[in-house]
């Protein structure tokens, strides 16, 4: 799969903003096909960055939602700040 057809958009709510800062995780809705290994990849593709671990939910609203933790080394709030979301 083509990585931007893997992620839909960043996610920022309140709660997201303090998974940033607090456990170096960025929240992306994603395509619903796609599997944890596909997110993991096409967010390393496009965003330059290593990625720790990947967890999805299934929204209410019928969205998926993934939750990317990444590499001590990379920032979330670095690539919030790029996305321009923070």
């Amino acid at each position: 799969m083509d990585p931007n057809e893997v992620v839909l958009y960043p996610l920022m709510t309140e709660s997201a903003s303090l998974m940033v800062e607090k456990d170096n995780k960025l929240i992306f809705i994603v395509n619903l096909k796609s599997s944890k290994k596909d997110i993991k990849e096409a967010v390393e593709k496009l965003y330059e960055v290593k990625v720790l671990k990947v967890t999805t939910m299934i929204t209410p609203q019928g969205e998926k939602k993934a939750f990317v933790k990444l590499a001590p080394e990379h920032k979330a709030s670095d690539v919030a700040i790029k996305l321009g979301i923070l």
